[in-house]
């Protein structure tokens, strides 16, 4: 049980949800829009994903960690640590942390494997291309979550929307179609913001770590109105979803779960401590999850009825 919860801390398994949600998504979509629904190839999708995302949290880690990044964040004054701290801490050797991160990205390519054998190639192409950015947005020589262009910000849309509803609707369809693209989309830029809006925690340290978010790039006033652009983009893309039928007119109700977080946007200045931007955290996670369960409960409906 001990080993358990390292293993949750280590991997940040509580932010689990936001990988799982566009993923029940997706299936939802294809029982919705196709009349199908496997629920053996769900468990195994929503298994492979869950490994691929805290791999994906890990390696970040493990790469931060070796970067210095991690290291620099702990010693700034103003920063707030977002990692496992099981590295920073010495509380696992590096060994013993890359082999339980790489043991997870052996289990996601199994399933990934096993989606491609019953439901089609590009079941594992949508997981094989999710791998490749999670490993890539941290790892030499492509690095490209430290260059500031909005590599990362694409990255996370695809990692967290696209690739997980377009990949759960193909693997219970074995085709692809229009609305799963536009259903992942508020849902992948929710996600989105809450990458985004947690480089103001150490934005700092980023920098003097040579991490070049696109925080440290514009600065915290460029960067909270692009934030605030996020969010309005969220909005949009949902109502687009509904008016194009990949939601039910009801799928509207997800647009009040945003109005607390952008009540917090309020409440912030032009510059600010990092502490400050703590409930800003709270408020995107808050926001993406209720968002995201609404959109599910509102599919399922519209399934049964």
């Amino acid at each position: 049980m001990d080993m358990l919860k390292q293993f949750r801390k280590a991997s940040r398994f509580g932010v689990v949800p936001v990988m799982l949600i566009p993923v029940a998504l997706g299936a939802l979509g294809a029982f919705v829009w196709n009349g199908v629904f496997n629920v053996w190839l769900f468990l195994v999708t929503l298994v492979g994903a869950a490994a691929a995302h805290l791999f994906s949290n890990m390696i970040n880690d493990l790469w931060d960690y070796k970067s210095g990044t991690d290291i620099a964040a702990k010693e700034a004054v103003d920063a707030v640590s977002t990692n496992s701290g099981f590295l920073t801490n010495k509380v696992w050797s590096i060994r013993k942390f890359a082999a339980v991160t790489w043991g997870l990205f052996a289990l996601a390519a199994i399933c990934g494997i096993l989606l491609a054998i019953f439901s089609g190639i590009w079941a594992f192409v949508f997981g094989a291309l999710g791998g490749l950015i999670a490993y890539f947005y941290v790892a030499p020589p492509l690095k490209f979550g430290y260059r500031g262009k909005g590599y990362s910000e694409i990255a996370i849309l695809l990692s967290f929307g696209v690739l997980p509803v377009m990949g759960a609707y193909y693997v219970q369809t074995s085709h692809l179609d229009m609305r799963a693209l536009l259903l992942s989309l508020p849902i992948g830029l929710l996600t989105t913001l809450i990458l985004f809006n947690h480089h103001f925690l150490h934005w700092q340290a980023d920098r003097q770590a040579g991490k070049r978010t696109l925080v440290v790039v514009w600065g915290e006033k460029r960067a909270l109105a692009f934030s605030r652009f996020l969010l309005l983009l969220s909005v949009l893309t949902l109502i687009l979803s509904v008016v194009a039928g990949a939601l039910p007119v009801y799928g509207l109700l997800a647009l009040p779960a945003m109005i607390p977080l952008y009540q917090v946007y309020g409440k912030l200045k032009p510059q600010n401590t990092s502490h400050a931007y703590l409930p800003l955290m709270g408020a995107s996670v808050k926001s993406a999850q209720l968002s995201g369960l609404i959109m599910i409960v509102c599919l399922f409906i519209q399934g049964l009825i």
